[in-house]
């Protein structure tokens, strides 16, 4: 489960983490006292490239902002709130993750000096630059361990100290909180030589939640409480099948073709037209451009699922559409979709092929 940057940053101050002084709002503000930014809390990385981080020197202008960005999608998620905060005078700017790398079985500390940019952009230009430290979850972390690898990070000694005392502090987060990743691009230290995560990120384990109080979070409040399987993927085709194999098997070819999936969704075994109308519902909830719609009908019928395909075919004119059905009731969802023009194929690979000819 995802937290949005306010929420991870009331868990850095808990941990002794210094934040940027500032407060969430959902309307305009009856005053901005120093110049600040104004951050669109949505779960999305980029966020910045796709305008959803404003700067404010005035009350003025901080409500234009705020009008502008209450209501709008960045990449597909609409903007309820913004994380106004204090414009910080940056001097210098680090990348500090940690995450589970699942090939080493461990947690991985990562840390660059090139920070406030994607970390794929860092990998790719400047991967000397980036730094591993490879974690044993049977020892403990310690602070001089932060300090060895700031240190092979070719960090000025006088910085040091601090810089490993957040690296530290965040490695405690991530482990009480059962995180995923915990990240702060960029931390950064001042000109006047204070260390402070200016942004975070926090996913944490959901089979965790058992040892948590998740009903906090904004996230699982909101968390989709239906019978399909959901993961969101950075692409902009959504792939649905009724099975999580199947629904792999449908991202794989994807990919061959040269297409990027932008969700994974399982509707699973059974479903009706219901069901099949709120998995697009949920898929489309995404800015994509391409729907490849995987199935294999046993105890899933095919007409129940084409009936559920064509309202959100018409919904969303603007979106090409693909099909491969298989199984029960599959002359009957033929005719449906054939009725209704949508593409049909009985080759996941030909129901690919045409759809990213569709797309081009």
């Amino acid at each position: 489960m995802k937290l949005h940057e306010y929420e991870a940053k009331e868990i850095f101050k808990k941990y002794k983490i210094p934040v940027p002084n500032g407060f969430v709002a959902s309307k305009p503000i009856k005053e901005l006292k120093t110049p600040s930014v104004i951050k669109a809390q949505v779960l999305v990385g980029g966020r910045g490239k796709a305008g959803g981080i404003l700067f404010a020197d005035t009350t003025k202008e901080a409500n234009q902002h705020i009008k502008k960005l209450i209501g709008k999608k960045i990449k597909g998620e609409k903007v309820n709130k913004v994380l106004i905060e204090e414009k910080l005078p940056i001097k210098y700017e680090y990348y500090l993750g940690i995450t589970i790398d699942r090939a080493e079985k461990k947690p991985v500390i990562i840390f660059s000096t090139e920070g406030g940019v994607d970390i794929e952009e860092i990998a790719k230009n400047t991967p000397e630059k980036i730094i591993k430290y490879y974690i044993d979850p049977q020892n403990e972390f310690l602070p001089y361990m932060a300090r060895n690898l700031l240190k092979e990070a070719g960090l000025p000694s006088n910085r040091i100290s601090k810089v490993a005392d957040i690296i530290y502090k965040l490695y405690n987060v991530f482990k009480d909180m059962d995180g995923t990743l915990v990240e702060i691009n960029p931390l950064v230290i001042t000109k006047d030589k204070k260390v402070l995560a200016a942004d975070g990120v926090l996913n944490v384990d959901d089979d965790a939640e058992y040892r948590h109080d998740y009903a906090q979070f904004e996230s699982y409040s909101e968390k989709d409480k239906s019978e399909f399987a959901y993961v969101e993927l950075d692409g902009d085709i959504a792939v649905i099948g009724n099975g999580a194999g199947l629904t792999l098997a449908s991202m794989d070819i994807v990919k061959e073709y040269g297409g990027a999936p932008a969700c994974f969704l399982d509707i699973g075994g059974g479903s009706d037209k219901e069901t099949v109308e709120k998995a697009l519902e949920k898929a489309l909830e995404k800015d994509i451009k391409g729907v490849f719609i995987n199935i294999l009908g046993g105890i899933t019928r095919c007409d129940e699922v084409a009936m559920g395909i064509v309202k959100a075919y018409y919904e969303h004119p603007e979106i090409k559409f693909s099909v491969r059905m298989m199984g029960t009731n599959e002359e009957e969802g033929r005719k449906i979709l054939t009725k209704n023009g949508i593409p049909f194929e009985s080759s996941m690979e030909y129901a690919v092929e045409k759809l990213i000819d569709m797309l081009k």
